[in-house]
C-alpha cells in the first residue's frame, strides 16, 4: 500500500515524492490463497462486495456552518452549507494485523492506519475473479487481484519480484521527469502527477515574481490523486508549536471531529469575481483555493482556482492538507 521502503528512497532522490499506487499494482493466486496487504503510508485498502462502491473518504456530519467569519468580523459565505468531516467509517474501522476471507458477499475495509506501525491485514480470496481494491483516501489508487482455480498455473514468487522491480524502475524513471515539469505563464501547479500514481509533493514553481495587477492560477496537475489546497494568511501551518490563523484551520486536517470550513470551502463565493488579494483581504491577507482534486471521482472538488495581487509584496502560499508544501509569490 505504496512503494516498498527501498524503492521510497530511491523516490526521494528525485525530491520530494510519494507513489499513490499499490505494489504491485497486480497479482494472481488460486483460489484459497492469501494475500497481505501492507501499509507503506497513509492509504486505506478498500475492497467493495461484488457491484458495492468504494467508501468515501469526506462526508456532511449533518450540522451546518455557522458562526464562520473572516478576521474583519465579516461572515464568509458558506455559513449554512454542510460541515465536512472524514467519514466516521474509515476512523473506527481497524482490520490491519487481522485475517479475513472474502467471497464477493461482504466488503473489506482496513480503515485509515492511525496507530503507531499498523500490521499487514490479510485477505484469503475464496473465489475465482477479477478483484479491484481500491484507496480511498486518493481517488483513482486502485490495484488488482485475480484469483485463478485451485490447480491453475499462476506466475511464481520470483516472476512477482521481477513484476514489482519494473514497476519500482518505471515510478523512479518518472520521478526524475516530474520536477522538470514546465507550467504556463502565471500558473503554479500544486503538485505534479505522473501516469501511474507518481506526485511530487511540492507547487511548482516554487518561486514565481510577477507585476501588481497580475492574476496567477492554482491548479491541480492532471493525472493527480491528491486533494490539496492553495492558502494563504498569516501564520506557517506546519509549525505546530504556534497557534496561527493558518495553523488553526490545517490541524482539523489532522482528524478533528469536523474540518475548518476555512480550509474546505474557498474563500470567495464560487461565481464571483476574481478576488485581489492584499494584506488587508478578509482583514488580515486570507485566501484559499478550498480543497482541490484533479478526478472525477468528487465532482463537488473543484480543480484550480486564481487570484489576482493587488499589493506589492510577498505573499506565501501552503496546502493545508500538506503543510510541508510551500510556494511564494512576489508582485512587484
Amino acid at each position: 500500500m505504496g512503494p516498498t521502503p527501498a524503492a521510497a528512497k530511491q523516490l526521494q532522490k528525485a525530491g520530494p515524492i510519494d507513489v499513490n499506487d499499490f505494489f504491485p499494482h497486480s497479482v494472481t493466486i488460486r483460489a484459497g490463497d492469501k494475500v497481505s496487504f501492507a501499509p507503506r503510508g497513509f492509504h486505506n485498502f478498500d475492497l467493495p462486495a461484488k457491484g458495492g462502491e468504494m467508501t468515501p473518504l469526506l462526508l456532511p456530519n449533518g450540522t451546518k456552518v455557522s458562526g464562520a467569519n473572516d478576521a474583519a468580523g465579516q461572515p464568509f459565505w458558506f455559513n449554512g452549507l454542510d460541515n465536512i468531516a472524514f467519514n466516521p467509517a474509515l476512523i473506527t474501522t481497524n482490520t490491519f494485523g487481522k485475517k479475513l476471507s472474502y467471497n464477493g458477499k461482504k466488503g473489506i475495509q482496513s480503515g485509515l492506519p492511525l496507530g503507531p506501525s499498523p500490521k499487514p491485514l490479510t485477505v484469503t480470496f475464496k473465489k475465482k475473479g477479477k478483484y479491484t481494491y481500491f484507496c480511498g483516501v486518493h481517488p483513482g489508487m486502485e490495484g488488482i487481484v485475480s484469483v485463478k482455480g485451485k490447480k491453475a498455473k499462476v506466475p511464481s514468487k520470483k516472476a512477482d519480484k521481477r513484476r514489482l522491480a519494473r514497476q519500482i524502475a518505471r515510478s523512479v524513471k518518472t520521478a526524475k521527469s516530474l520536477p522538470k515539469v514546465k507550467q504556463p505563464a502565471n500558473t503554479i501547479d500544486i503538485g505534479v502527477a505522473g501516469k501511474h500514481g507518481e506526485e511530487l509533493m511540492d507547487f511548482a514553481p516554487k518561486t514565481l515574481t510577477v507585476p501588481t495587477g497580475t492574476t496567477v492560477n492554482f491548479r491541480m496537475s492532471r493525472g493527480s490523486y491528491e486533494v490539496h489546497t492553495a492558502t494563504a494568511g498569516p501564520g506557517d501551518p506546519s509549525d505546530a508549536k504556534t497557534d496561527s490563523y493558518l495553523r488553526e484551520i490545517a490541524a482539523s486536517f489532522e482528524g478533528a471531529p469536523a474540518l475548518d470550513p476555512r480550509g474546505v470551502y474557498p474563500s470567495e463565493q464560487p461565481g464571483t469575481p476574481t478576488a485581489t488579494l492584499t494584506p488587508l483581504l478578509h482583514g488580515n491577507g486570507f485566501w484559499n483555493s478550498g480543497v482541490l482534486d484533479a478526478t472525477s471521482t468528487t465532482p463537488q472538488l473543484g480543480e484550480s482556482s486564481s487570484v489576482t495581487f493587488g499589493a506589492p509584496g510577498t505573499y506565501d502560499f501552503y496546502c493545508l492538507v500538506h503543510p510541508f508544501m510551500k510556494a511564494t509569490v512576489t508582485a512587484q
